[in-house]
């Protein structure tokens, strides 16, 4: 069974959702570990069909305990285990002491693991060392066994969440299982759906152990999942009587010396998602050639600031930072378009430049890669991607922004809201021009009236799924862009 709720969960939450099982409904610590030791055996056949042999990896926590009970399930239907176990047994709790002594009773081979064993012939490797309860780095015997499972190639099957990976928040911690799938239990996991876990968990599965449905309605997670059915209401067909000024005017401002293609690409995307109008304010060196490669745009070519404000008056939404450098020219464009009453989204350059003049204020959007929120929370790159949830919510604090922090699991964070995150997108992503392509889409849809903190999210959204379906009709590597508008226009459409 996948998870009753689309909200994810950090550790606190599931061990709240844990104690609301055993104190309202009589679930005992014990019954829940079964459940999911039996889940991941189904969930393992299911997987991997023809797998005949097993190891199963269980270290001295409750993860263990779901290991062992996993491995005399897999046991009683025939299959050919063996348990290598990493700590000290003496160091098992209660339940997951448990799990161990009725897995040695079933004659399953059990063994303490060295590095002498001879493991790697086994179909399948289940990886059940630490889980969840993991804060600091990994102690050094685990760490080594978790490096040699590593170089086995053998699949790997992790349960709950691959070893060494903080469920909290994806970071890795000293080492972590590249797992080839995960089954987590109970609710889905920050850790496995952001950072550095999504690359460690494979494919991912969550089962929540028949809980009762009231039990989620009583702890919240600490973020909603974003999907386009949530904002199906803004991509209704449009009225038959519907003009071009009624579906908005996006200004995008961008393009400094040698960088015209970053604004038409994020231009591009503005009319692929609806937008009515769409100018381009550039720098007047290339403002000509911009205009030809996308005629349905008007270009204009500004000097400063002050050339600006008459565009500023004819719009309804401001898109800055496309190619914008860090110039003069550009501070002077970005504090003129600061300055107005429109929504702004401020990306790229634009946020190079706010990172070394930061300002407040209401109504806009800032959409940062990891290392562009660095800059503008005073932090390196590693720091924000060790802690993502944490990061996000220092930008809207600091700058008082609807707040998108892009990457693997991109987070939207809007005054006043529960965090939301995007699971969609690919790494065929992470190419050049497509935060560009974000910036247009979510300034097209400010432009037709939609709300910033909404705009963000169903932006994010869509973005990341025209990127998953551009990646299916011809694969990831190598894909550009512009790959991604096509299926814009399909989406906004559906």
């Amino acid at each position: 069974m996948v998870s009753q709720t689309p909200q994810i969960y950090q550790t606190a939450q599931i061990r709240e959702l844990e104690l609301l099982a055993r104190q309202r409904y009589a679930i005992a610590g014990n019954e829940l570990m079964i459940r999911a030791g039996r889940s991941a055996c189904s969930y393992l056949q299911k997987r991997w069909p023809k797998a005949k042999t097993i190891a199963v990896f269980c270290g001295v926590g409750n993860n263990g305990g779901d290991g062992y009970v996993l491995a005399q399930a897999a046991h009683e239907q025939g299959m050919k285990v063996n348990v290598w176990q990493v700590g000290d047994p003496a160091k098992l709790k209660v339940d997951a002491r448990a799990a161990f002594e009725s897995c040695k009773k079933s004659g399953i081979a059990f063994k303490p693991f060295n590095n002498q064993n001879h493991w790697q012939t086994v179909d399948i490797i289940v990886d059940a060392l630490c889980g969840i309860g993991l804060q600091g780095e990994v102690r050094k015997d685990i760490g080594n066994v978790i490096d040699l499972i590593n170089q086995a190639r053998v699949p790997v099957l992790a349960i709950d969440v691959p070893s060494g990976i903080n469920a909290d928040t994806g970071a890795i911690l000293g080492t972590a299982i590249k797992a080839n799938a995960t089954i987590t239990f109970i609710g889905m996991k920050l850790g496995l759906v952001s950072g550095s876990g999504v690359a460690y968990a494979g494919e991912v599965y969550c089962d929540d152990l028949k809980l009762p449905k009231e039990i989620f309605s009583l702890t919240p997670g600490v973020l909603e999942k974003i999907s386009l059915a949530q904002f199906a209401n803004y991509l209704q067909p449009r009225p038959r009587d519907m003009n071009k000024g009624a579906a908005g005017h996006v200004l995008i401002i961008g393009g400094g010396p040698g960088f015209s293609g970053a604004p038409r690409m994020a231009a591009a995307a503005a009319l692929r998602v609806g937008a009515g109008l769409v100018t381009v304010a550039t720098h007047p060196k290339h403002a000509a050639v911009l205009n030809a490669a996308l005629p349905e745009v008007m270009c204009t070519g500004v000097w400063n600031g002050r050339a600006l404000k008459p565009l500023i008056q004819k719009a309804t939404v401001i898109v800055i930072g496309p190619g914008l450098g860090q110039s003069l020219w550009s501070k002077s464009l970005l504090k003129t378009a600061l300055a107005s009453q429109l929504p702004v989204l401020v990306d790229a350059d634009g946020l190079n430049l706010l990172a070394k003049k930061p300002v407040t204020r209401n109504n806009w959007i800032i959409t940062p890669h990891p290392g562009e929120a660095g800059r503008l929370l005073s932090l390196t790159t590693q720091q924000v991607q060790a802690d993502r949830l944490h990061a996000v919510q220092q930008l809207q604090q600091r700058y008082n922004a609807v707040s998108v922090l892009k990457g693997a699991g991109t987070l939207v964070l809007a005054p006043h809201v529960a965090p939301a995150i995007c699971e969609a997108g690919n790494p065929g992503m992470a190419t050049g021009g497509t935060g560009d392509i974000l910036s247009g889409v979510i300034g097209g849809l400010l432009a037709q009236g939609i709300p910033v903190g909404d705009a963000a999210k169903l932006g994010v959204c869509l973005h990341a799924s025209a990127g998953d379906l551009a990646a299916a009709a011809g694969g990831e590597r190598g894909m550009i862009a512009t790959d991604l508008l096509p299926f814009l226009r399909r989406l906004v459409n559906l």
